[in-house]
């Protein structure tokens, strides 16, 4: 018997393929608290736990991957792009101190192979244990028609807990906070289309090798896929080791260095971040250089090396950073707090709706 959804272009059979190559990546995230299983209409999580808690707070967050899936896309590696998913969203929830509890996928593509799509979320669910998250259920959609027979979209959702009193965030810094960059990865997940837009002005294909972006052996694709590194297990270590210590959190995403900083600052306060205490990597030399444009005219859309921030009292700066070092985490002092008068101009004061602190980069960058 025909069936029309399948002549329209959905394969229903594939999707359930799907589900059945992906129901053991997924099910190694779940805990005790997950109910259910994998294949429900919605995921129950059993948050009992909270009666403990004097004044439970949830926190959300939601993200997607931008346009580094079209890398993966080109080269056809779908099993690291779940691990970015993970740091976008995750990553994003303990900044204020949050703890995350479970995670929700959705994947648009335009056919369903099943191979790919079980990648896909493989590289999920490992972000998601390397987390402490669970995963607890998720969407694939088929959109013929709308999206090429190759071409996908991912985003997410997570929620976690923290207690109000533990909560980290612009109220606790003060006058005299150090703050300490934890080093990223590489490009992590945002600024593609830049990264893009700069390789088709110079004719470089994903398959090309070019040695000073990778190495021998590692195709241009491959380098720029270096997945997200995630903060989220070591940073919460680091609050239970130093309670009190830290005081806020700023993942370096969208909109580069010195506007995610002053979102997590105090309106009042300020910082010069001094570009002499780090060389950026060199993935964002390369691509400055073959843009043609100084590395500083990056800093907006690139992490340029810092894929965290932590803003901690003086008196335990050092101990923060030898303790994230031990923990694998790179880290440095890169400038104080101060709250005392004086012009801001050329400052960024603020980002995205936050009437935040105000950060600016100063000198150079070492190397």
């Amino acid at each position: 018997m025909p069936n029309p959804y399948a002549e329209a272009g959905v394969d229903t059979a594939a999707g359930d393929l799907a589900v059945e190559l992906m129901k053991s990546a997924v099910a190694a995230t779940h805990n005790t608290s997950v109910l259910g299983g994998v294949g429900g209409f919605a995921g129950l999580y059993d948050v009992s736990f909270l009666k403990d808690f004097e004044r439970p707070l949830l926190a959300t967050s939601t993200d997607g991957v931008g346009t580094k899936v079209a890398i993966a896309q080109a080269i056809d590696k779908h099993d690291t792009i779940g691990q970015d998913l993970v740091g976008m969203v995750v990553d994003d929830i303990v900044v204020v101190g949050a703890k995350p509890l479970f995670m929700t996928d959705y994947i648009a593509c335009g056919r369903v192979v099943p191979a790919r799509i079980a990648d896909i979320v493989a590289g999920i669910a490992r972000g998601c244990a390397d987390t402490g998250t669970a995963l607890v259920g998720g969407e694939t959609a088929e959109h013929p028609g709308l999206l090429g027979p190759d071409d996908y979209d991912v985003a997410g959702a997570a929620v976690g807990a923290v207690e109000a009193g533990s909560q980290l965030g612009a109220h606790l810094v003060q006058d005299g906070d150090v703050v300490v960059a934890i080093a990223s990865s590489g490009l992590h997940s945002n600024g593609f289309s830049l990264v893009r837009h700069i390789l088709g002005q110079r004719g470089v294909g994903y398959t090309d090798s070019l040695p000073e972006l990778g190495g021998a052996g590692v195709s241009v694709g491959e380098a720029l896929l270096e997945p997200t590194r995630l903060y989220t297990t070591p940073l919460l270590s680091l609050l239970d080791a130093f309670p009190g210590a830290v005081h806020s959190l700023s993942h370096v995403t969208g909109g580069g260095i010195e506007a995610n900083l002053a979102r997590v600052l105090p309106v009042g306060s300020w910082v010069e971040v001094d570009r002499s205490t780090w060389e950026p990597l060199p993935v964002f030399r390369v691509l400055a250089d073959m843009a043609g444009t100084p590395i500083e005219d990056t800093e907006g859309t690139w992490n340029l090396g810092i894929g965290m921030f932590a803003v901690v009292s003086a008196a335990a700066a050092s101990d923060v950073i030898a303790s994230l070092g031990a923990a694998g985490l790179a880290s440095w002092s890169v400038g104080t707090i101060a709250t005392s008068a004086r012009d801001l101009e050329g400052f960024e004061q603020g980002a995205k709706g936050v009437d935040g602190g105000a950060v600016r980069l100063v000198g150079s960058y070492a190397g």
